[in-house]
């Protein structure tokens, strides 16, 4: 007998509701699985799956916008709520507390010493907080409150930086393509030896990470500047 579990959406006090697997369905929250077909029991939209009513054409288009039933499934899995166990309950937690740790981590610095919390201290912090996570939530929409709540306990501030860089001839090219997924570049200066120069701006948080990527890929011999 498979598993079935219910996921419930609302749209302007109308209900919908289809049946799903458990654990493909909270994958397929998670961002692990792409299939919806994998995910549903059936194809059928409900307004109560209790008692096997469904809704009229008219509210699927005016909730939807369309009647194709897989577009529906997917856009009530993806917005709507999902019925966890309680073991599903606390992978979603670790999973959206670790996304939102990270970002946290990558956006925010302490604005003593301008540089980002170690990851193990922004925990640590949250736990002190007293912070709890919505599993159901989207992790971005989290982000401001948790901020917020975490100033009581951590300096915290958004910043970016300007980074004069200098990249010699033989690693340019590959140094380039880097810098452009970093950051903003703001100015590129191809020298007369075919070295780069560029000012990179990034979020403060982010300066290890670019350091440590342009030092593994010209060997050291890149140069940065904080640009004040």
């Amino acid at each position: 007998m498979v598993d079935v579990t219910v996921v419930r959406y609302s749209f302007e006090g109308e209900k919908f509701e289809i049946l799903v697997k458990p654990d493909p369905a909270l994958d397929f929250k998670l961002g692990k699985k792409k299939d919806i077909s994998s995910v549903l029991v059936s194809d059928e939209i409900y307004t109560d799956s209790g008692k096997g009513t469904k809704p009229s054409t008219e509210k699927l288009l005016k909730a939807f916008k369309t009647e194709d039933a897989a577009i529906i499934a997917e856009k009530i899995l993806t917005k709507g709520e999902l019925n966890l166990t309680t073991d599903q309950r606390r992978k979603m937690i670790e999973e959206k507390r670790k996304q939102i740790v990270e970002h946290i981590a990558k956006t925010y610095v302490d604005p003593r010493s301008h540089l980002p919390h170690p990851p193990l201290r922004i925990e640590q912090a949250m736990k002190d907080a007293r912070i709890s996570i919505d599993p159901q939530k989207n992790s971005d929409e989290q982000i401001k409150d948790i901020v917020e709540k975490l100033r009581s306990v951590i300096p915290l501030k958004s910043e970016n930086l300007k980074l004069e860089i200098i990249v010699p001839a033989q690693y340019a090219a590959q140094s380039y393509s880097v810098l452009k997924s970093v950051g903003s570049l703001k100015k590129e200066d191809w020298l007369a030896n075919g070295s780069l120069k560029a000012i990179l701006e990034i979020p403060a948080a982010a300066r290890p990470n670019v350091i440590d990527r342009l030092g593994s890929i010209t060997k050291g011999t890149a140069t940065v500047e904080v640009q004040l």
